[in-house]
């Protein structure tokens, strides 16, 4: 099964587009080859200019905010388990309270530092990252793994705060819908949302279908296009009727 997600807004967006940053990055960063801790280096530099909204942080900490309230409502119902509604609870404090403890600008302590930034600089160019333009990080890659890979993760360090939240965050959202099942009559799905406020969906289809979703949706109507790709890769319609699960997630 695929798992294709749709963000309703751009604060949505913004967090699937950092959270695919940061699995880009743990993938490179645990490798030993200095061409992978490259791409590691990049990546934080990708996240600084996703993360560069000021309002990031707390539009994180409001969030978490208000998923505290929602969850504290739910003391009252007998059908909760309170081991499991105290245990989310904690996780949402905690990651909040390590949140607003990370001081400054997001990322700061690597626009800060002249170097790292010299290596950015010359990132953004094709090819601009060579040993003959950049002699020093040329050297910095010919160390130990170990040792780069420490000094990725101190620069990273800062920044961790922030993923552990919009993880949290996108994890309470996910949990958040109910999938049904649904079916795309001659590969078209329409669906009215009547003005309810929804942040993402989720679409899970089979594999092996063949089905490549195309999804636009506003407050007011949702529609699924299904596509196919032939030998050369080009989207065309697909005609067939297509099962899949769809899942409105909303806080």
């Amino acid at each position: 099964m695929i798992v294709y997600e749709y963000p309703f807004n751009e604060r949505i967006r913004t967090l699937l587009r950092l959270e695919d940053l940061y699995e880009k990055f743990k993938f490179f960063v645990h490798h030993e080859h200095p061409m992978q801790h490259h791409v590691a280096l990049s990546t934080i530099f990708d996240m600084l200019e996703v993360a560069g909204r000021a309002d990031l942080k707390s539009d994180l900490l409001q969030e978490l905010e208000r998923q505290r309230q929602t969850l504290l409502g739910y003391r009252s119902n007998p059908n909760v388990q309170t081991d499991m509604l105290d245990a989310v609870l904690n996780e949402v404090d905690g990651v909040s309270a390590a949140l607003i403890a990370s001081q400054g600008k997001t990322g700061q302590n690597v626009r800060d530092n002249e170097w790292l930034m010299s290596i950015r600089g010359r990132t953004i160019i094709p090819g601009g990252a060579c040993d003959f333009d950049l002699p020093s990080y040329y050297a910095w890659q010919q160390r130990p793994a170990e040792q780069r890979f420490g000094d990725i993760m101190t620069w990273f360090a800062p920044l961790s705060p922030l993923f552990e939240a919009l993880a949290l965050v996108l994890r309470l959202l996910r949990d958040s819908g109910a999938p049904k099942k649904m079916i795309a009559n001659t590969g078209s799905y329409q669906q009215m949302l009547q003005g309810k406020v929804y942040q993402m969906l989720r679409l899970t289809v089979d594999d092996t279908l063949g089905a490549i979703p195309e999804i636009s949706a506003n407050k007011y109507m949702l529609w699924v296009r299904f596509t196919t790709q032939g030998g050369d890769l080009k989207p065309k319609p697909l005609e067939a009727d297509v099962p899949f699960e769809l899942t409105l997630c909303a806080f």
